[in-house]
């Protein structure tokens, strides 16, 4: 039992900050390889961080939860996505809110979503040209911020949802680089002076956001429509134990939260995707097999929902999220007290990181972890602690379900109708795009056909 912190790595804090900036997968591979899968980073002027890779001190983790802070540990994300967010709450406030949140993302609001999601992407994917190339990322952004303007905010047409439409766009490429990124890191960088500065050009963008989601929400409390599905409408009207209501403060908040821990990660997954199946024609071709045997038509006969439950397009998404996850590591957690993980006694206020990316490439559990094989979760059976792409504890995403419905209908959706093929024959590396992690050059594709 030891009580320092283990298998600290040795560069010097500001060089491991840079590192964990640039190339935070291939960082961690290093480190890995000569500390082992748990050691301690010091990221610069930030606290020193434990990393763990280790499944079974992570189910530890996991199965101690009530013993951390996991908001605190969040606060560097607090700029974007506001001090009411549920992601920066702890304790009573975090299981309110987290209890206020959870029916729009479950059970049959589900169905409701499900219809859109496929018109959605077939709006978009209906503008694509044959022969003329574009970014799959770049579509599939335009077609989850529809998704969450339409589906989540309510909105889908008009100046307001016009206006957002093209500020949201905006301000989420201010941090489309690891160059851009390194102001969320870096506090000096953090200055504002209007639209000379980055960080100044970031909160105007911030506030023109904030100050059309106000008057969304105010004109909203004016209207009485029971029939509306959207969340935003279904957050307005929820209640916790006491009566009472989400304030003002808290819908916006928890809107860019669902904006940004939505939106950017379902245009990042689904690009991984598309480009996957296009290198390896063998699974498209499988794909499709399915996807024909349940009709000629998609959608005209069969619910999403059936599309949705089918084997090998589950397994390829779950590959996809697998191989690429979108944030390098999974939620920070503070210990409260004292705690015991894997082995280390760790003393009160140790900030502890599970890392997805060094379990999703573990050899023992994943053999050949470097090769994209979809089989994998036909054959087998993964536990939370070996398999969690969105978190795990009591701070597993809330909208995971509605991820990956999204995720699995954009996929099926797409092969059905068009053909497309790589536009470029070399392999794609991830790198940073905020807090998260996006194909470098977002996957040139180009429309082959239409099926």
């Amino acid at each position: 039992m030891l009580s320092q912190l283990p298998n600290r790595v040795t560069s010097p804090a500001w060089w491991q900050l840079i590192n964990w900036i640039a190339d935070p997968l291939g960082f961690q591979d290093r480190c890995c390889q000569r500390y082992g899968d748990i050691f301690s980073l010091q990221l610069g002027g930030l606290t020193s961080v434990v990393v763990i890779g280790n499944p079974q001190a992570i189910q530890e983790i996991f199965n101690q939860d009530a013993k951390f802070d996991i908001g605190r540990a969040n606060a560097l994300a607090e700029p974007l996505i506001g001090q009411n967010s549920l992601m920066l709450m702890d304790g009573d406030r975090h299981r309110r809110e987290r209890k206020l949140l959870m029916p729009p993302f479950h059970g049959e609001r589900l169905q409701t979503y499900a219809s859109q999601i496929c018109h959605i992407t077939n709006q978009v994917a209906s503008r694509w040209q044959i022969g003329q190339p574009f970014v799959a990322r770049s579509a599939m952004q335009v077609i989850s911020l529809e998704i969450i303007l339409q589906i989540v905010f309510g909105l889908s047409q008009g100046e307001r949802y016009q206006q957002l439409k093209l500020l949201l766009t905006d301000w989420i490429n201010m941090i489309d680089s690891p160059l851009r990124s390194s102001m969320l890191f870096f506090r000096f960088l953090q200055q504002d002076w209007g639209n000379w500065s980055p960080w100044g050009q970031m909160n105007q963008r911030k506030r023109q956001v904030h100050d059309l989601l106000q008057a969304e929400i105010e004109e909203r409390r004016t209207i009485v429509a029971s029939d509306r599905t959207d969340v935003l409408s279904l957050m307005m009207a929820a209640r916790d134990e006491d009566g009472q209501a989400m304030t003002d403060a808290e819908l916006r908040d928890e809107l860019l939260t669902i904006l940004f821990a939505g939106h950017e990660t379902t245009a990042t997954t689904s690009a991984w995707s598309l480009y996957q199946v296009h290198q390896q024609p063998e699974i498209r071709e499988k794909l499709l097999r399915e996807l024909d045997s349940l009709g000629e038509q998609l959608g005209d006969k069969v619910s999403p929902l059936e599309i949705a439950q089918l084997p090998y397009l589950t397994a390829v998404c779950q590959e996809t999220l697998r191989m690429y996850p979108v944030l390098p590591i999974i939620f920070p957690r503070i210990a409260k007290v004292p705690v015991t993980i894997g082995g280390y006694q760790f003393e009160a206020n140790t900030t502890l990181a599970p890392t997805v990316y060094l379990v999703h490439y573990r050899e023992d559990l994943y053999p050949q972890a470097h090769q994209f094989q979809p089989e994998r979760f036909l054959e087998h059976q993964y536990s939370p602690a070996e398999y969690f792409p969105f978190g795990g504890g009591s701070r597993r995403c809330l909208g995971y379900a509605l991820a990956q419905l999204e995720m699995k209908l954009i996929l099926a959706t797409i092969l059905s109708k068009y053909q497309l093929a790589l536009a470029e024959d070399k392999p794609v590396k991830p790198q940073r795009r905020g807090f998260t992690l996006a194909p470098v050059g977002g996957v040139r594709m180009v429309m082959t056909g239409r099926r």
